[in-house]
């Protein structure tokens, strides 16, 4: 990933975190590791399911509360920051579906290709448009109420032990 502005840190931070459980989605889903083995597809939807409360739940409060407004002030980026907002409600019902019986492939697949997109997305092209646009000094404000609110989150959760989709 590209270097980048250091309000912007700890989001792009979970975005690596992020990509690689989307590669290990999309690979249980078409069954390129473990094949045949039910388990290891439902210990991959417990693991995204581990990862959507402890990092994308709080993850998304950032970029909500945060970033998305502070962008869509911009004009350029009003389009851009309504779809990803669409992506976040899709997250919640892909995230939902896990602890469904049956079609645990498609609904791993799905989650894993549309994490990738998605942070895909935020990073060339919404992390880009704020380099761009944002003043420094909102720059920093916007940096330290987003690390405030991530690292909030993650306390909250780790302490309720809850990882219900």
């Amino acid at each position: 990933m590209a270097k980048r502005h250091p309000s912007l840190i700890p989001l792009s931070h979970d975005h690596h975190h992020g990509l690689a459980l989307a590669l290990r989605c999309r690979k249980h889903a078409l069954g390129q590791l473990n094949p045949g083995d039910p388990a290891a597809l439902e210990a991959c939807a417990a693991e995204v399911s581990r990862f959507f409360n402890k990092n994308l739940t709080p993850h998304f409060e950032a970029e909500e509360t945060v970033l998305f407004p502070l962008m869509a002030a911009y004009e350029e980026c009003r389009e851009l920051v309504a779809q990803l907002e669409r992506e976040h409600r899709e997250f919640h019902r892909l995230a939902a579906r896990l602890g469904e019986p049956g079609g645990l492939r498609k609904s791993l697949f799905d989650f894993g290709d549309l994490l990738e997109q998605h942070i895909r997305s935020e990073e060339r092209r919404l992390f880009a448009a704020f380099e761009m646009f944002v003043p420094a000094p909102d720059a920093e404000r916007a940096g330290q109420e987003i690390k405030r609110l991530l690292e909030q989150g993650q306390a909250a959760r780790a302490g309720a032990g809850t990882v219900t989709p």
